[in-house]
């Protein structure tokens, strides 16, 4: 199964990272305004199955923003079904992370699907539910092909409601390059995923746990209980 490999980075100053992202040479993927809204949804168990084996089975809509070059009534979404999954024991690697550094690696498989809907109905009739969500905005950048250790290297810049983060994903020593080039150490490497960097941040501010959306989303009442 493919990996993923990934660190989250806390931006707290956004102009001064598109001013290094833009010494670097880094470009968005994609046309208009490159952004995309992203707006997933995990899939579990009642018994939280696939959390105890730390599996998780998403399905994520994304919806670019203002982009000029769509044709009228065409909205550009697309959806995407992925599943994570620790590696694999018999690789003796840790599932959190490789071995002396600090990367998040896990297995992944993701695929486009036409009919998230129809979809989420089948995971509600083997007895699933999509128990939480979250939202975020996402700019995708890349690195020019001069500078080959960046090769494979992706830059996602998020703006969450807690906030905004940058995640790097690629090859383990082109994130740590990458990092050292956007001004952090690998002190500053994250390895949680959003819903725990949520319920934190929720336990910060004394509020109960729903969901990771923005204040203009539709609210749900389901508190998400388990963590991946």
């Amino acid at each position: 199964m493919p990996r993923e490999t990934e660190i989250k980075l806390k931006i707290m100053d956004t102009q001064e990272l598109l001013r290094r992202l833009k010494k670097l040479g880094a470009r968005p993927i994609g046309s208009g305004s490159a952004c995309v809204h992203q707006d997933n949804v995990i899939f579990d168990t009642p018994q939280g199955g696939l959390a105890k084996h730390g599996q998780l089975l998403r399905i994520r809509t994304e919806t670019p923003q203002a982009n000029h070059h769509k044709k009228p009534g065409e909205t550009g979404r697309r959806f995407l079904l992925t599943f994570k999954r620790p590696v694999a024991k018999a690789s003796g690697a840790n599932p959190e992370a490789i071995p002396g550094t600090r990367h998040k690696v896990r297995e992944e498989l993701e695929l486009a699907i036409g009919d998230a809907p129809t979809l989420s109905a089948i995971f509600e009739g083997l007895g699933m539910s999509g128990w939480f969500r979250y939202e975020k905005y996402r700019t995708t950048y890349t690195l020019p092909g001069s500078q080959k250790w960046a090769k494979g290297l992706l830059i996602e810049l998020d703006e969450t409601p807690i906030g905004t983060f940058v995640e790097l994903e690629g090859p383990a020593e082109a994130i740590d390059r990458a990092a050292a080039n956007l001004g952090f150490s690998k002190r500053d490497f994250i390895l949680k995923n959003y819903l725990v960097l949520y319920v934190e941040d929720c336990k910060k501010r004394g509020e109960e746990p729903r969901h990771m959306i923005f204040s203009d989303s539709k609210n749900h009442s389901k508190s998400p209980s388990r963590k991946k």
